[in-house]
């Protein structure tokens, strides 16, 4: 674990659709072991997602809903139930081997868990875990969600921090199936708008030092695809 290196990616406002197929690129690049170690940062237009044991009628937004607010659905491959990514919102995206650091699937969600505490208490506040469920929270208000998928020791998919979310576009579903838990942002808790790049630098910074790398490679999309195409 002595020379762990990751290259960050800032994807801005990306389609989930597309962050997706990224994902997915970067996945097979790592399984063979041609690309080191990557994170994504970013935030999608509004979108719900269900993960692989979702049940859909925990989507409760009618078409006319989703219509109106201009709402992608996606059925996808990670774990958990139905959340949602919009604006505002800084989603994550570790496409990292855990035999290099930990072989270890639980230990992997505590340490997510622990990036986003990590940042949460910079902002003066008092973040938890559930013992129930996975994710971080303030209080009995979820602030971050959690979903993954991992293959061959590899991940993907990841972690959802809202910071000045519209927390409205929660109403369209039962996020992660929990009926009887709000949500929560970093807004909601603060009163002001945070500025969303001095979060993703608070979260690398975490990210770096939960996960012992000694080194971080910035790039940016069209390096990270131009990269892509030439290996």
């Amino acid at each position: 674990m002595d020379n762990r290196i990751l290259t960050y990616c800032d994807l801005g406002l990306i389609d989930y659709k597309e962050a997706w197929d990224l994902q997915k690129s970067i996945f097979n690049f790592r399984v063979k072991g041609d690309l080191p170690d990557t994170l994504f940062l970013l935030e999608h237009p509004h979108t719900y997602t269900l993960g692989k044991v979702a049940r859909k009628n925990n989507l409760i937004g009618n078409e006319d809903f989703l219509r109106k607010n201009n709402i992608s659905v996606y059925d996808i491959d990670r774990g958990g139930d139905i959340t949602y990514h919009g604006p505002g919102q800084i989603v994550g995206y570790p496409i990292i081997n855990l035999e290099e650091w930990k072989k270890d699937t639980h230990k992997y969600l505590r340490a997510l868990e622990e990036v986003i505490m990590k940042s949460c208490i910079e902002y003066g506040l008092a973040p938890c875990r559930d013992s129930k469920y996975t994710g971080v929270w303030i209080g009995q208000k979820k602030i971050a969600a959690i979903g993954i998928k991992v293959s061959r020791w590899i991940t993907m998919h990841g972690f959802a921090f809202n910071v000045n979310t519209n927390l409205n576009m929660f109403k369209g579903i039962i996020p992660c199936g929990i009926n009887d838990k709000d949500v929560t942002s970093l807004k909601n808790e603060l009163g002001r708008e945070i500025f969303i790049d001095e979060v993703k630098n608070s979260l690398l910074k975490n990210f770096k030092e939960v996960f012992d790398y000694k080194e971080i490679i910035f790039t940016n999309k069209t390096e990270l695809i131009g990269e892509l195409i030439t290996s």
